[in-house]
C-alpha cells in the first residue's frame, strides 16, 4: 500500500469513527433529555419556590406555599400552586401579572421540595419522614426507610391516604407478593403525605 493510500484509509478511518462517536453523543444526550422530561413533579404545600420577573428585579421573591396550597405574590396576592407543576404556575402567574405589566416573563424555580413528604412506620430499620423528589413507589419508600426487620409481617402492609375533604383510606400492601414478582400492580405511586405502616 502506497503511502498516499495508506492516509486516505487513515483519514476515512478516523472521519467515520468520529461520526459514530457524534451520533452516539447526540442519541445519548436526547435520551437524557426525555428520561428528565418524564419525571413531573406536582407542588406541595411546604415547598419553597424562587420566582423571578424579567427586568423586575423588585419582584423576585422566594415563597412557601401554604398549609392551604396557596402561595402570595406581589401584585397578584394569593395563588393556588398545590397540584400544579412550575410551568403551570408560570402560566397562571402570568395571567395575573399581565394586567400590571404586559407580556411578562416570568420564571418559577424550585428551591426546596420540602412538602413533598411520606412517612414509614412500624416494623423497618429506620422510620420516619421522608423527602421525596420525584415519582416513589412503596417498595422505594421502604428501602429508604432501610428495609424490613426480622419481624415485620411483610403480607399486612399498609398505606394510609388522606383524600381531599379529609377523609382517609387503607390501601393494602403485600410485600411478599410484590417481593415473588406476584401482584405488582399494588407497588403504587405514593403521594404527599401517604404514611406506609409495617406491622
Amino acid at each position: 500500500m502506497t503511502t498516499f493510500n495508506l492516509k486516505c484509509f487513515i483519514f476515512r478511518y478516523c472521519k467515520s469513527n468520529i461520526l459514530v462517536l457524534f451520533f452516539g453523543c447526540i442519541l445519548l444526550l436526547s435520551n437524557q433529555v426525555f428520561a428528565l422530561g418524564s419525571d413531573v413533579y406536582y407542588l406541595n404545600p411546604g415547598d419553597k419556590l424562587e420566582i423571578t420577573v424579567w427586568q423586575e428585579e423588585s419582584l423576585k421573591q422566594e415563597v412557601v406555599v401554604l398549609p392551604d396550597g396557596t402561595i402570595s405574590f406581589p401584585l397578584v396576592g394569593h395563588v393556588a400552586a398545590a397540584g400544579k407543576t412550575t410551568g403551570e404556575l408560570v402560566k397562571l402567574l402570568q395571567e395575573r401579572l399581565n394586567k400590571f405589566i404586559p407580556d411578562s416573563e416570568i420564571n418559577v424555580r424550585l428551591l426546596a421540595a420540602e412538602g413533598n413528604l411520606i412517612y414509614v412506620t412500624g416494623e423497618v430499620k429506620t422510620p420516619g419522614k421522608f423527602e421525596v423528589k420525584g415519582p416513589t413507589d412503596v417498595v422505594q419508600a421502604l428501602s429508604m426507610a432501610g428495609g424490613l426487620t426480622a419481624f415485620a409481617k411483610k403480607n399486612n402492609i399498609i398505606i394510609l391516604r388522606r383524600e381531599a375533604g379529609g377523609k382517609s383510606k387503607s390501601l393494602p400492601f403485600e410485600y411478599g407478593d410484590v417481593e415473588n414478582g406476584e401482584n405488582i400492580e399494588s407497588n403504587i405511586l405514593l403521594q404527599s403525605g401517604d404514611t406506609i405502616v409495617v406491622p
